[in-house]
């Protein structure tokens, strides 16, 4: 196995966590972002108010994205393992 090799392994690996994160983050992000202006504005600032939206929104971020999250790592896992072969030369 050539560093070449181990360095697309790594690539790919970091590409795939990023791209399968990135819609969970941003939601909890965005809904973050809402209920920080909404407690400014109003003067609340409860520590409940920002945890329980940013529980929920991530929790539907799961339920909507997460078929899709899985079959992008299983595809990774899949070529991964296929080309097996190769890394034990």
């Amino acid at each position: 196995m050539t560093v070449d090799i181990v360095s697309e392994i790594v690539r790919a690996g970091l590409y795939t966590i990023i791209k399968t994160s990135a819609p969970v983050l941003l939601v909890s992000l965005t809904v973050g972002l809402i209920v920080s202006i909404f407690q400014t504005a109003t003067s609340i600032q409860e520590q409940t108010l920002t945890f329980v939206p940013k529980i929920v929104a991530v929790f539907l971020a799961i339920m909507l994205f997460g078929g899709w999250m899985l079959d992008e790592m299983v595809g990774y896992m899949v070529n991964l393992w296929s080309d097996f072969s190769v890394y034990i030369r």
